[in-house]
């Protein structure tokens, strides 16, 4: 991969020169709007769409035939590992990856060490993301303080300090009493309540899916209904607060109906669904394949078709990453002991462009809608239209750009992803955040 830093992390003080984006197809799903324009962003805002825009004195020209010039990218699900494993990923890192696969925005979870459970380490991470000078940073909050399932955190000060939601992610909330009272709270600070759905009653002690794979490979199994029981619950509880829950990581067939079936009801649901679960089933961890470990595990091919229809039709709102960078060290483990998740930002638009629009599963303006409008309005972030006087947030993708993902060449600290040596068609040409070109493809 070749790509250049057009701007730095010193640069975030200087005011952006005006910017027309010339001769792209722009996209916008937030408004329906596909037609070749340019595009004039003027002091970290879009100024102005049309034909033929004159550019201002001083502005930078950028030439975009051939291109599609979307509302920024924004993965609502990624961990960072600042602070306390900063060998896996930093805030700056996972930022600058984030800005090289096209994304503009991203959501950083809690389960740090220390967790981010009060105002001081919400503005940690805020301050690093604004330092990095790559894509944004939102924290999200922890639910319950330390992660651990049982005190309710000051959602209120979170909100305050600047939380976007709240979240104890790889950590599911068991308790149905707190649940309710996270929902409420978060109801009254108009945040969302996200949710890593498994009950871990069901799950304890699996590694993968629990199916004919995992027993060929005498692995333990997870069963689908750790999953579908979770949803149901939060759904429930959802529907009972008013609140908004927000599902993680969606991974199943009956997951998928049963947030069709609560939206149609009116619950306040959104839900997000990775590429690797819309692209691998449990076949990619033959061989004992840690790279291929992950958690909801990767599922049969049921369950992929299930998703991907629930990401065709809007029943999953979002596409998000889960970035989870491990160090390589850890995935080199035994199947059981290695950690779960793989890294995610660099290899998913171009992912989805190859697997999911490349072969007629959507079309690419769903594609970007659940990639930009769609996680936007889930989280209640900026961004994700191009109206003017909205955020300067545009990606530049090039969609007969042809290339292979290469590990080493990730801007990530970490490599572990099961999709190395693919080849792919589509990917970011150039990422721009808040007026600034920040990333760009190139020699």
């Amino acid at each position: 991969m070749t790509a250049r830093w057009t701007e730095g992390p010193d640069s975030v003080a200087v005011a952006p020169r005006p910017l027309v984006i010339r001769g792209g197809r722009v996209l916008d799903p937030s408004r329906g709007l596909d037609a070749v324009l340019d595009v004039l962003l003027v002091g970290g805002s879009v100024a102005e769409l049309g034909s033929g825009l004159t550019a201002p004195d001083g502005a930078d020209v950028r030439d975009a035939s051939g291109l599609i010039v979307t509302p920024g990218l924004i993965d609502v699900h990624v961990h960072l590992r600042e602070p306390g494993a900063e060998h896996k990923e930093t805030i700056e890192s996972g930022a600058r990856a984030a800005a090289a696969g096209g994304f503009t925005a991203v959501c950083a979870m809690p389960n740090t060490d220390p967790v981010i459970d009060d105002p001081a380490a919400v503005g940690f991470v805020l301050a690093a993301g604004r330092r990095a000078g790559a894509a944004r940073v939102y924290p999200v909050g922890a639910i319950s303080s330390g992660q651990n399932g049982q005190r309710l955190t000051p959602v209120g000060e979170l909100v305050d300090a600047g939380a976007v939601a709240i979240t104890d992610d790889g950590n599911p909330v068991m308790d149905s009493g707190l649940m309710r009272r996270a929902l409420e709270y978060a109801s009254a600070f108009g945040i969302p309540v996200s949710d890593h759905p498994e009950d871990l009653g069901l799950s304890r002690g699996g590694v993968m899916n629990e199916g004919v794979v995992s027993t060929r490979l005498g692995l333990r199994g997870k069963p689908n209904a750790a999953e579908d029981v979770h949803i149901v619950r939060d759904l429930l509880v959802a529907e009972e607060t008013g609140g908004h829950i927000h599902i993680q990581h969606v991974s199943t067939r009956y997951g998928v109906d049963a947030i069709r079936r609560a939206k149609a009801r009116g619950v306040r649901v959104t839900a997000e669904v990775t590429p690797h679960h819309l692209i691998l089933t449990e076949e990619a961890v033959e061989g004992y394949r840690t790279e291929a470990k992950m958690n909801p595990p990767l599922r049969t091919q049921e369950d992929v078709d299930a998703v991907r229809a629930g990401l065709v039709d809007g029943t999953l709102d979002t596409l998000a990453t889960d970035h989870a960078p491990h160090h390589y060290d850890e995935k080199e483990r035994a199947f059981d002991d290695a950690p779960n998740g793989i890294v995610g930002l660099e290899t998913s638009l171009g992912l989805v462009l190859t697997e999911l629009v490349g072969r007629g599963v959507m079309d690419i303006t769903t594609a970007i809608h659940r990639m930009s409008t769609g996680p936007a309005q889930a989280m209640g972030l900026p961004g994700g239209t191009l109206a003017v006087g909205s955020p300067a947030d545009v990606t530049l993708i090039d969609p007969k750009r042809a290339w292979t993902v290469d590990p080493a060449a990730f801007l990530s600290k970490s490599a572990n992803t099961p999709f190395g040596g693919w080849e792919l068609t589509g990917g970011p040409a150039a990422t721009i955040v808040g007026g600034r070109v920040v990333w760009e493809w190139g020699p």
